[in-house]
This record gives structure tokens, sequence and C-alpha cells, in this order.
């Protein structure tokens, strides 16, 4: 099923009445309790072993999943209750247990001819009268495995999935492994329907779920086959970096002569919006910005109309952990023309570099940091792992010598090793940003070296107790803060000496709201508006999983007080960026999430061209390029966007890209928005939506039409 009215009314179906156990919260001693000789999986990342899965299969056939994971401290402990249909499918999908989000539990059964279901965000039922997948909310790694298997098994490798979409399954590359006494194929697929990036998973040569490799966030190997990962990975990017060159020549063209913007507001110098302006390109370069009235375009010029438009530099997220090839054009759909990555895969993050300059890869310009993190329970899944201040300095060099523009602390990193390995950095021109090795407070971090603050509730972590800061590197990153900020004075100390010397020092600040926002404030069946305007245009899998709500609230908080202190870490931006502290807008996630940051920033005091400023000039001054990009500038490299509408006024009308221009070439931001998967533009306006199932939770609005805390 697709399409926006089949996802709603999926979604807003009266939910049928499900066996109780479905919603019984379970302990973790509860759990199923593997046997000896259940099948061993390691999830594990490039840097660490993270968690694992046993499978067995009970007396009856039924498929029985234990999982446990540790993902820098936020805890899934879950086990999966699967049985199989004659036809591969799932009769009966039951998953238990807990999450970071609170009670995972989740049923789903098909009888006589109807599927219902029900999860910790939505309950609905549909008529079964064909195959179809129901993809669950909370479902373990291994359990994602099943609906390999039954793509393969089916007929053209596609399946219709549930509560909508369409799944398939297309190879990309065969290789093998080996666990050092067994040598065997695999086989590796790519899962599109599922998500804007096709999904790659492998198989064995019987077409059974061999593993599942994904850089950026965890793979699951079977237990043997860790030393694999490597191999694996580049094996499936290298297989998907084949079809890329494609793409570019499909959606990057280059004009035969001048082009001429029209008629446009433009967001002229990196701070000003001007009336009815006219801007011209050629050989990739602002040749003219003026006034329409006495700009003259040249002759032959390939001329856009911009009444009623808006031309803005190309946008920066200076938080965009970069996925894979797929990332690119979606990226470019959102007006992103510039990223920072904070932390990669430092071998395909080098391969993609190559790639993008030779012209076969269809990206933003990517200012890549080394992640540096210590060796630990909650160490970075996509770490530079280091167990001495000397490996922490050569990990410095390392980074320089590939090309990498900063390197980013991470949270188990050793306090000590800072200061000396910030000197390396420096003097090798690197810049030097992250979050706080757990016992560190900021004001220690800028005193070490730190030319950047990363997240926002870093940067609170000044006025938290020693209990929290001890343990900065786990949940309580997010807890401790929502537990305590909403009662911090941010005009006295120890707040209000730290922004001081932030703006003395000029020490900029990657906040990341939507980050807090989405952690903190909204309760599970909530839809952020940082996706609400995309409501419809995904897959129905992705939008579902935008509604899984915040963090479980301690039993002594109320949801309330959350969402109390995200309002104070507002408040704290708000306050960092009138007293002269760089703000940059970073999203650390899709890159939707990008103007939603901006909504916050404005919200937050920022006026609109205060807030395009953060993810145009700002970043680009913070990474050292703003004598070539980040404004329109006559002389500057032409990467500009044409929005429909005046963000000056709504900020939000950021979302409506219509035409990219990245380096004087052009690109349709529809055709951009199709081949990422996306099926229509965002929504311009307020989104209407019927029924609580589907709420969004509540934002205040000014009488501007802005949203306030």
């Amino acid at each position: 099923m697709n399409g926006k009215s089949e996802w709603v009314l999926l979604a807003t179906l009266s939910c049928m009445v499900l066996s109780s156990n479905a919603r019984t919260q379970v302990t973790v001693d509860q759990l199923a309790q593997p046997p000896k000789d259940a099948q061993q999986f390691t999830i594990l990342s490039s840097s660490a072993r993270h968690g694992s899965d046993a499978i067995w299969i009970a007396a009856d056939g039924t498929r029985i999943i234990r999982e446990s994971l540790n993902l820098r401290g936020q805890i899934f402990e879950l086990d999966e209750v699967i049985r199989l249909g004659g036809d591969g499918i799932p009769l009966e999908d039951t998953v238990r247990g807990l999450t970071p989000n609170g009670d995972a539990a989740e049923k789903f059964r098909r009888s006589g001819g109807t599927a219902e279901w029900k999860s910790q965000v939505d309950a609905g039922s549909a008529a079964y009268k064909s195959s179809a997948y129901y993809i669950t909310q909370s479902s373990t790694f291994s359990g994602n495995g099943l609906l390999l298997e039954a793509l393969l098994a089916a007929p053209d490798k596609s399946l219709a999935l549930l509560p909508g979409g369409r799944a398939h399954a297309e190879k990309l590359t065969d290789t093998t492994v080996t666990d050092g006494k067994t040598t065997q194929v695999v086989t590796a697929w790519a899962i599109s329907g599922l998500g804007t990036s096709p999904m790659p998973m492998w198989a064995t040569a019987q077409n059974k779920f061999f593993g599942f490799v994904q850089g950026l966030a965890v793979s699951i190997l079977p237990a043997g086959y860790e030393s694999e990962l490597q191999k694996l990975t580049k094996t499936q990017d290298d297989a998907l970096a084949a079809r890329s060159p494609l793409m570019v020549k499909q959606l990057l063209k280059t004009p035969t002569g001048a082009v001429a913007f029209t008629h446009v507001k433009a967001f002229v110098g990196g701070t000003t919006f001007a009336e009815d302006q006219t801007v011209l390109v050629d050989h990739g370069l602002i040749i003219g910005e003026g006034a329409s009235a006495t700009m003259a375009v040249p002759p032959g010029a390939q001329v856009f109309d911009g009444a009623g438009k808006t031309l803005v530099p190309g946008l920066w997220d200076s938080h965009q952990h970069f996925g894979d090839d797929s990332s690119g054009p979606f990226l470019l759909a959102l007006g992103i023309t510039s990223v920072r990555d904070p932390g990669n895969d430092n071998a395909l993050t080098i391969a993609r570099a190559k790639r993008r300059a030779k012209g076969d890869l269809l990206s933003p310009k990517v200012y890549p940091s080394v992640l540096i993190d210590g060796k630990g329970p909650n160490s970075a899944q996509l770490g530079t792992i280091v167990r001495s201040q000397a490996e922490a300095i050569t990990a410095v060099d390392k980074a320089k010598a590939d090309g990498f523009t900063g390197i980013k602390f991470y949270g188990t990193y050793n306090p000590q090793w800072v200061a000396p390995a910030a000197v390396e950095a420096h003097k090798l021109g690197l810049h030097v940003h992250g979050h706080l090795p757990a016992g560190m407070r900021p004001s220690q971090a800028i005193a070490a070296g730190y030319d950047e603050l990363t997240h926002i509730y870093f940067v609170s972590m000044e006025a938290m107790p020693d209990s929290v800061v001890a343990t900065s590197n786990g949940i309580n990153r997010f807890q401790g803060t929502g537990r305590y900020l909403k009662d911090v004075d941010l005009n006295a100390p120890p707040m209000k000496p730290l922004i001081e010397t932030m703006a003395a020092k000029q020490i900029v600040c990657d906040p990341t709201l939507v980050v807090v926002e989405a952690v903190l404030v909204p309760e599970n069946g909530d839809l952020s508006p940082a996706y609400a305007p995309y409501l419809g245009t995904l897959p129905p899998a992705t939008e579902r999983g935008f509604r899984q709500g915040g963090l479980v609230v301690p039993k002594d908080l109320t949801r309330s007080d959350f969402r109390k202190s995200f309002t104070k870490e507002v408040e704290l931006v708000g306050m960092m960026h009138k007293a002269g502290v760089s703000i940059v807008a970073g999203t650390d996630g899709s890159g939707m999430e990008l103007v939603r940051e901006l909504e916050l920033y404005v919200s937050a005091g920022f006026t609109p061209g205060e807030a395009l400023a953060s993810a145009t000039i700002v970043p680009a001054r913070n990474a050292g390029v703003d004598s070539t990009v980040g404004s329109i500038e006559v002389g500057k490299m032409a990467d500009l966007v044409l929005v429909e509408g005046d963000p000056s006024k709504r900020i939000g009308n950021l979302r409506n890209t219509r035409t990219v221009m990245m380096a004087g070439k052009l690109m349709d931001a529809d055709a951009l928005r199709a081949a990422s998967g996306l099926s229509g533009r965002p929504v311009a306006d307020e989104v209407t939506l019927p029924e609580t199932r589907l709420r969004i939770w509540p934002v205040e609005k000014r009488g501007d039409g802005q949203p306030v805390r």
C-alpha cells in the first residue's frame, strides 16, 4: 500500500482486541532464556561489541529470539516470538521487553482474512487477501532477517508490507566469508521500500539470513564471523557505489551557458533578505547580483523566474553522519549542499571523497572529522579507539594525513588526553570539537582546547550534579539533563560565566535541539513537527518510526518535567546567541530535521535571517571556507537553493525546495526527491491530520506563526 491516504486510513483504523500479553510489561528476568544450542549472533560495530541475539526453534516450529543491546548507555532487552505460515510469512509476531523509549510490547496476528496489530505507537487492522509482511516497530535484529528470507522466496523478490508500502530485494554482489573453520558464499541484497536508502542484508547460499551490516549504526553477524565485518562493509559499499555514476548522470545537469535567477527575494551577503533581485551564475561562480531593474541578463542565459520564490545559499547540516551513496540525493533534495560529518567509517569517508572528486558520486561537499574515543562499554560505534595519550596523538596525525578537517572527542575518551591531543590538532590546523568525556564539564573542555561544543545538553552539563557529569557518556546525557535542567537558573553561575567564556573565546556550539526535542518531549505515538510536513511522502515504515516517542520518564518525574528541561535548552541556545556565541545548525539525523532546528532557533529569539545564517555563512566560517561559499556574493561558488515562498516571514518555507545548484550545476528538487524514494513534496503550510493517533505534539504559535515553547 502506498500514498498518504492509505497510510492515514491504516493508522486510524479502530483497534481490534488482541491477546492481553501484547501489552503486559515484563521484567528482564521474565524474558525468554536461550538454550545452550541456540544460534548466536553478535551485535557489533567497527569499534566494539554492543550486544547479542540468540535464536532457537521451539518444538512446534516457532522461532524465538532473545536480544540484549547496550548502545552507548541505551539499553535494549527484548524477546521476539514468531510463528510462520506455510508461505514463510509470520502468522503471529510478538515482541516483549524494554527499550530506552519504554515498554516494547507489540503483537501482530493474521487469521480469517484479517491482519491486526498493536504496538507502543499504534494499533490497527486491515483485510488480508494476499501475502503481506508486517513490519514490527520494535523488532529484534534477527527478526528483521525473516523479511529477507520471505522476499527471496517471493517470485519477484517483492512483497506488500503492513501497515503499508512495498519492499523489494535486489541482488548486489557475492563474497566468501569464514569463521576460521568453515568457508561459505554469502550474497548482499539491497532491500528497498523501508526507507529512503536501500537496506543491505546478507543471505547464505540457501537464501537464509546471514547478517546485516550498517556502518553508521550497528551490525549483526553470526558468532565466529565478527572478523569479516570490515570485508563485508567494503564489499557492499563497493556494490552500491557502482550504481552511483548513473545517478549523477541522471540528476546533475551542467548548464551550457550562464544561469539567471530573476525577480527573487535573495538572502544576500549572508545576513540580509533583499527584494526583487537577479542573481547571475556562470562557470560555477556567482558573477552578478543586484536589483532586477538594473541587472541585465546575458543573452542565451537559462532563466529561472523567481516571482514568489526566495533564493538562499546552499544549506549546511553541521552534524550529519553521512550514511551511504543514497544519502547524497536525499540531502540535496533538502537544499543541503554542504555537511560536516562528525564521525563515520573513516575508510568509507575517504573512498566517497575520492569518488565525489571524480564525479562518480552525487552528494553535498563533506567536511569530515575523525571520532576518537576510549575503550569501554559505552564506546562510540564509529570511534577510533585509543588506549593511551600517544595513541590519541597518533590518531590526530593520521586524521590530518587522511584529509580530515577535524577531530571529535567522545564520551569514553580519557579527559587527561584532551589537552595534548588538542595541541597536536591545532598545530596541524584541525578543528577540535565533540562530546564531553565522562567526568568533564564544558568549561574544562574549553580550557583543554575545544573549539566547539557538540549538543546543547553537553553545554548544560556545566550545571549538572557530579553524578551526572561522571556518567555523561551514557543515558544520563539525556536523562540527567532532563531531570535537573528545568530548575537551573541560566542567568546565574555556573551557566552565565560559561556563556561569557564561550563568547569571549569564540567557542562555537552545534546544539542539535531537534535531538533533545525527540528524546524529551514526545509520548509514544506523537509525531514530531520535524517530520510532520513529510507525512505521506515517505515509506510508511519510516513514517511509523517517527512516532516512537521520547525516552521513558523515570517514575519520580513526569513528561512535563522533561519538557520543561527542553524549554530551558531552547532558552540556553537563545542566550548564547544573544551573547555572541556562534551557533551552527546540525541535525544528527537524516537531514529532514534541519528546518525544524531553525524553527526552534526562531522560537529562541533568532530572527529568521539569523537562523538561516546558522545554516549558511556561520558554518562556512566555522569550516574556514566562507571566502568561497556560504553566502550570495559575487565571486563565490554558486551553491544556491530556490525555494517557494518567503522564509524571511516563515522559516519553514525552506522545506519548499524547487531548484538546487551546487558549484554551478543544476538539480531539480522534485527529481531528487523521486530518486530518494519520496512520493512528493513536503506540505508547504500547516499539517492537518485526522484523529489523535497521528497527533503532533503540542506546539504553541506566536502571532507571526512561529512556534514557541
